[in-house]
């Protein structure tokens, strides 16, 4: 253990914080904290642990749910310009002018998104809970957003709905195509392909398993195939290698990296410790709607 990381833990009793992590960022960052997880199962952490600090490294969408959740808490996102593309594609007030041309529909959103958003919406999703959370929806329409991608690919579970997509898509998982995974998979004909379904259509079709973050790790721990071509954001290798050691995972070529989820460093989360700074504050009138949808996941998860 290195002497930054001794002080980031010595720092984090003394403030009353809990660390947690995103799968997609740093080894480091990962390796010093609490919890780490997925979207979902982060913001259930947040709201139920016994801090009073949240550090949040993962992006800007991420600590806004916890503060949401939370309002009482401190929370900090260690890198404050740590933000999402794909979030930024769905802008509130074109959002209200879509849900203005379909009344009857349930509007569904992906946590990848902001607070003003979230407060337009019925209830928030994760890849991980999005298939549980519509088969508890009555509504015959669903207006879903911002990621055309999982949207599209609910879509096809849910035959008996129709589905109006938001063109929102996120711009590492569209970094690889077809011919590349084809290619990729030709060299490694033995191996499984777990694709996140953040990515586009011709890519799920091509994959064995398709799944959220915490899915795919839970996926390739149990299925006997020992190499996997591994379609998300290359964070998620630290965590499949850590509980693998024995098998082989593999990035389909192109460079699968968040920009954002990277931002994190080990300096930020110390130096976020030490003062207290980059803490996230909501309009409460705001947050009271987001948080209405984001309990609304909750309940319907369950």
């Amino acid at each position: 253990m290195n002497e930054f990381t001794k002080k980031i833990l010595k720092l984090k009793e003394e403030k009353n914080a809990v660390i947690l992590a995103h799968y997609y960022q740093r080894p480091e960052i990962q390796e010093i904290a609490d919890y780490v997880g997925d979207s979902f199962y982060l913001s259930k952490i947040a709201k139920e642990c016994k801090e009073t600090t949240v550090i949040f490294c993962g992006v800007r969408f991420m600590a806004e749910s916890a503060k949401i959740l939370s309002p009482n808490k401190t929370i900090i996102l260690p890198a404050l310009d740590a933000g999402c593309p794909m979030a930024d594609m769905a802008e509130e007030n074109a959002v209200k002018e879509l849900k203005a041309k379909h009344p009857k529909a349930a509007v569904v959103c992906y946590i990848n998104s902001s607070t003003e958003v979230k407060a337009l919406c019925d209830v928030i999703v994760t890849s991980s809970n999005a298939e549980k959370i519509i088969s508890n929806i009555p509504n015959e329409e669903i207006l879903f957003l911002p990621d055309k991608n999982l949207g599209e690919y609910l879509s096809e579970k849910f035959t008996d709905k129709k589905f109006i997509l938001w063109p929102g898509f996120c711009i590492t998982h569209r970094k690889v195509n077809k011919t590349l995974l084809e290619d990729f998979k030709k060299t490694l004909p033995e191996a499984k392909i777990l694709s996140h379904p953040e990515c586009e259509k011709e890519i799920r079709d091509l994959s064995d398993f398709i799944g959220s973050t915490g899915e795919i790790i839970s996926y390739a721990k149990n299925d006997p195939c020992e190499s996997f071509i591994i379609v998300t954001e290359q964070g998620v290798f630290h965590k499949l290698q850590k509980d693998n050691p024995n098998k082989k995972f593999y990035s389909p070529g192109a460079t699968m990296t968040c920009m954002n989820m990277k931002k994190t460093t080990l300096e930020d989360v110390y130096e976020s410790l030490q003062s207290s700074k980059n803490e996230i504050y909501l309009d409460e009138e705001i947050r009271l709607k987001a948080l209405a949808s984001l309990e609304a996941m909750h309940k319907l998860a369950r």
